[in-house]
């Protein structure tokens, strides 16, 4: 099964209310953001020995991506709203 079957519902509620690219970059992030609390719990139990009540070191490097990679999307997702502000922001200035 593809994630756009999956995922069907909540692709097609995000892509109907931000747009097809920001709607599907909203669902990613939710995934992202599924993915760390999935590591976030396995690092409750994958204690580093060398420095106890820190995740090892392979959890804390995948949360790191993680979050970095939320960051990206995060600014994509602006990035294209600023875009959409721009263009529709001009067509109602010709529409006067």
């Amino acid at each position: 099964m593809t994630v756009f079957n999956e995922k069907q519902e909540e692709l097609e509620h995000f892509e109907t209310r931000m747009g097809v690219p920001r709607g599907r970059l909203a669902v990613t992030m939710d995934l992202v953001t599924d993915a760390m609390s999935l590591v976030g719990q396995h690092g409750v139990y994958c204690q580093s020995q060398r420095w106890p009540g820190k995740p090892v070191m392979d959890i804390q490097m995948i949360m790191k991506n993680l979050t970095s990679a939320k960051e990206l999307i995060q600014s994509v997702m602006e990035e294209l709203k600023a875009k959409s502000e721009r263009t529709s922001g001009k067509h109602n200035t010709e529409a006067m």
